[in-house]
């Protein structure tokens, strides 16, 4: 059956009464496909999100959304009939589950529409900077209590940085055709080996704890008001599961704190920006300052600079490999993405000062929001 086909047969799979009048393709995702459902029911459109969980990336869909289900209720009853659009609401079958597999093992969820949103592709102003970080904040600060060990690892070593070096390393031993384009990329890589082990060691130390995070904290991740730039929901959940807060806050510099886009072709555009960067830290600690201990605060520079390092290796690896992982739509763009990273990471050398007295300003002078 066609997914076509599988789309008509949701409405009877899934709890949701009403007669489905349209539906289409939906947003900009890579993993998953995503479409929108309009259904009547009493005369009242309301819609639905219908995604298809790519299997090849989440090799376990159940515990994809197990981990979801348990997250979405947890995030709605912190704020139960105060912000209905606060956190997604799953939609059963009508069997009960949260998950529906279809003839072809195809895998399907639905989520309750959100309106009155919508999505960013790319940071635009200092505010959408905030509010994104703050949105992020306040979900790992709201996720505090739930412990890390109810949830399980959906792409185990997923912000390993020394597992992701060694891949690079395991590609580089097979002298792929590709190297000699990545020479200059390969040697940036190997000059900055002193980042793929701190944050990995605060953690094998004791020094930082885990905590449930969200993994891929990107302003497309986020939805805001229509009406203006308030966000409003976190969402693309897939990646939540335990691991460390300082992974998300080095994600939210790497992906919000810079105009260009991620593919520039011109590594010399790609500039941090401190309107940016102290509007996510603001954001940021204003909701989760009260949940993050004294090391974490610390290494908050540090863990900017090892995600973002962290990417540019997989980046560089994608290439070497042939573009195997990451979708392309021209042969360099996984090249130019690492180019990307590599230029950000100088970006913060050359304002380091400027950078450690944001954070030391606003560790020192912020109240987390109640």
């Amino acid at each position: 059956m066609t997914v076509t086909g599988e789309l008509t047969q949701l409405s009877a799979a899934f709890a949701i009464d009403g007669d489905l009048v349209a539906i289409a393709p939906f947003g900009n995702g890579h993993i998953n496909d995503t479409y929108v459902a309009t259904y009547v029911r009493a005369g009242q459109s309301v819609r639905y999100l219908h995604q298809r969980i790519n299997h090849r990336v989440f090799a376990d869909p159940a515990q994809v959304m197990a981990n979801v289900s348990r997250v979405t209720a947890h995030l709605r009853g912190k704020r139960a009939g105060k912000e209905d659009r606060y956190a997604l609401e799953v939609i059963p079958t009508r069997s009960g589950a949260v998950l529906l597999r279809t003839e072809t093992g195809n895998f399907w969820r639905t989520y309750r529409f959100i309106e009155g949103t919508h999505c960013r592709e790319v940071i635009a102003t200092p505010e959408q900077a905030y509010q994104a970080a703050r949105a992020f904040g306040r979900f790992q600060s709201d996720l505090a209590d739930l412990p890390a060990r109810t949830l399980a690892e959906t792409i185990p070593d997923f912000h390993n940085t020394p597992r992701r070096w060694d891949a690079l390393q395991h590609v580089l031993a097979r002298r792929p055709t590709r190297a000699n384009r990545a020479r200059a990329e390969i040697a940036q890589g190997q000059a900055r080996r002193g980042l793929v082990h701190p944050l990995a060691h605060l953690h094998a130390r004791g020094r930082v704890p885990r905590r449930i995070v969200h993994n891929d904290c990107k302003i497309s991740n986020v939805l805001f008001d229509a009406a203006g730039d308030e966000a409003v929901c976190v969402i693309d959940l897939d990646t939540v599961m335990p691991g460390l807060s300082l992974h998300d806050f080095g994600d939210l510099v790497r992906t919000m704190t810079c105009f260009a886009p991620e593919d520039a072709i011109d590594p010399r555009s790609v500039v941090l920006e401190i309107s940016l960067f102290d509007a996510v830290v603001q954001g940021y600690l204003e909701a989760a300052r009260a949940l993050l201990d004294k090391t974490e605060l610390a290494a908050l520079i540090c863990a900017a600079e090892t995600i973002i390092y962290e990417q540019g290796l997989r980046f560089l690896t994608d290439y070497l490999a042939g573009d195997a992982y990451y979708r392309t739509t021209r042969t360099e763009q996984n090249l130019d993405r690492c180019r990307t990273q590599f230029a950000l990471l100088a970006s913060i050398d050359q304002q380091r000062d400027a950078l450690r007295r944001c954070v030391d300003a606003h560790v020192n002078g912020v109240h987390a929001v109640p």
